[in-house]
């Protein structure tokens, strides 16, 4: 009976699809963007990518299945872009013996997948979709006529 109640905060059929859809969208979206960064080899790729759109999901996910009003997220929200911020600010490096700083795209990148991570966690998936798709333009095809190797 504990064990039941405990894992009762899927208790239908329409609540686990409508997670499971979220978490997926979050996962495969953060996952192209990932996989876009990995490919010209930025210090965030993949996996990394994927951990942070559904961490992100999760992050809005959880409140909304306890009850919280959409109003009331904002604080989560802060939070939420806040640590993704610190995170971001890890793959930002400067060269000291060129003055250039390296890997503010990929800090970007990681900043949107979050973003796109949320979208989905509040179902609103055509949104993260479209975002995405957005994010992956930006990514693949407006390179800096500067940098021979992609990543800034």
């Amino acid at each position: 009976m504990t064990i039941q109640q405990e894992f009762s905060d899927l208790g239908d059929m329409e609540s686990i699809t409508r997670l499971v859809v979220r978490l997926l969208v979050a996962i495969v979206l953060g996952g192209i963007l990932g996989y876009e960064r990995e490919s010209v080899g930025a210090s965030a790729g993949l996996r990394t990518h994927m951990l942070v759109s559904l961490g992100s999901a999760l992050f809005v996910l959880i409140p909304l299945q306890a009850g919280m009003q959409v109003e009331d997220l904002s604080r989560v929200l802060q939070g939420v872009t806040a640590g993704i911020g610190f995170l971001g600010a890890g793959a930002i490096l400067k060269q000291s013996s060129k003055n250039d700083i390296k890997g503010l795209t990929t800090a970007a990148s990681v900043w949107l997948t979050a973003a796109v991570g949320i979208a989905a966690g509040m179902g609103r998936e055509a949104t993260a979709v479209v975002s995405a798709l957005f994010a992956l333009v930006i990514l693949a095809l407006v390179r800096s006529p500067v940098r021979n190797n992609g990543e800034s």
